[in-house]
């Protein structure tokens, strides 16, 4: 409540990018004075049902935080102790950007939605990889994945060696890699979804990650592809069919969408935001809808992190049971403060417990045809 009456209205006087870097500047200044340990007891949910083994890790609940909200690796183990599972920093270039002139990021309160067009703005692979290497985990349970993108002067058809540059500098530090390909602030990136450059690039990535892997004497990273809800039938069938031949790890369904179809935020407004991706609540029902169709052609084999429109818990029980193994938050984190991801989990153990499942793994896909009738 304090966050709905107090915290929000206030943040939200100031802009948008504004609020975001003073609020974690302010958190992150708690941490400073010892208040790490109780922000973890009060946001974790301690039940055993929220368990759950994705692409060989072990998290400690379904909900994890989405790229975009970290995007420089600064705030990572204090995001942790609010609940998440995981955190995924990034998106992180080879080379260090400043992204698109400001204002680049807005607020639409009557859509509970977001539009960004940062553009990947962050101080690139290297200086990242230094930040990580004195930025300890605050518990040895949580989960960093490392989202990784194209530098935006890198041309199309070199891209492929700005993602390896990437994943080597990063390789050490990631529990998990996203290779983003479908933001629609960097020109050109989208068409990375196409059959021919993905093959190309997704092949060199494990590759190289098989490499590091027997160079570090560890396991390979699994390596998850991010998608946009903006792709065709065609475009997602080829994606569902380089998944296997490729044998990825998994896939995170969805980025932001270019669509502004249906917003209750009058037009004039809209237009004068102009160009960028839209998150939050108007994404709900797509991202919702390209879940279970990943996860109808894919049959389980490969796991789905849902994304998208994941406001409150219900968005989150509903995304898994079209399919995803994994839910993810920005936005729905946004709007709702602090205690969204306390309430989402409990919630989702609430509805795992209705309905007599153990594990968050027995409700997967329950949604689907022929698949159960939970609800």
């Amino acid at each position: 409540m304090l966050w709905q009456r107090i915290a929000r209205p206030l943040l939200f006087l100031l802009p948008a990018e504004r609020a975001h870097y003073f609020s974690m500047g302010m958190f992150k200044a708690m941490f400073a004075f010892g208040l790490g340990g109780l922000f973890r007891w009060r946001n974790r949910v301690n039940e055993p049902c929220l368990k759950t083994k994705v692409v060989g890790m072990e998290f400690q609940n379904p909900v994890g935080l989405a790229a975009g909200f970290d995007k420089d690796a600064r705030w990572f183990p204090q995001l942790a102790s609010l609940g998440f599972s995981h955190v995924e920093i990034g998106t992180i270039t080879g080379e260090a950007q400043s992204g698109n002139p400001q204002p680049r990021l807005f607020r639409l309160p009557a859509d509970q939605a977001i539009v960004n067009r940062m553009g990947f703005n962050n101080s690139g692979s290297d200086a990242v990889a230094r930040r990580l290497a004195v930025t300890p985990k605050a518990n040895a349970a949580d989960i960093l994945g490392i989202n990784i993108g194209k530098t935006k002067v890198v041309p199309v058809e070199e891209a492929t060696q700005d993602y390896l540059v990437s994943f080597e500098r990063l390789f050490t530090y990631a529990d998990y890699f996203t290779v983003n390909v479908s933001s629609p602030n960097t020109p050109g990136l989208r068409t990375l979804q196409n059959r021919e450059p993905l093959i190309d690039l997704l092949s060199k990535l494990i590759k190289l990650n098989r490499d590091l892997a027997l160079d570090h004497e560890c396991k390979p990273k699994p390596i998850l592809l991010k998608i946009a809800p903006d792709v065709t039938e065609d475009q997602l069938s080829d994606i569902i069919l380089i998944l296997r031949e490729v044998e990825l790890d998994g896939v995170i369904a969805t980025n932001t969408t270019i669509e502004r179809a249906g917003l209750e935020t009058s037009d004039q407004a809209v237009e004068a935001i102009g160009n960028g991706g839209l998150s939050g609540a108007p994404l709900t029902k797509r991202s919702r809808e390209v879940v279970g169709k990943l996860y109808d052609q894919l049959e389980g084999d490969i796991p789905i992190i849902g994304v998208g429109g994941v406001m409150h818990g219900e968005d989150a029980w509903q995304l898994i049971r079209s399919g995803a193994a994994l839910v993810q938050l920005y936005t729905g984190f946004i709007y709702g403060g602090p205690g969204t991801v306390r309430q989402m989990n409990r919630y989702i153990a609430g509805k795992l417990k209705q309905h007599g499942f153990q594990s968050v793994a027995e409700a997967v896909g329950t949604g689907r045809g022929g698949a159960g009738d939970a609800k």
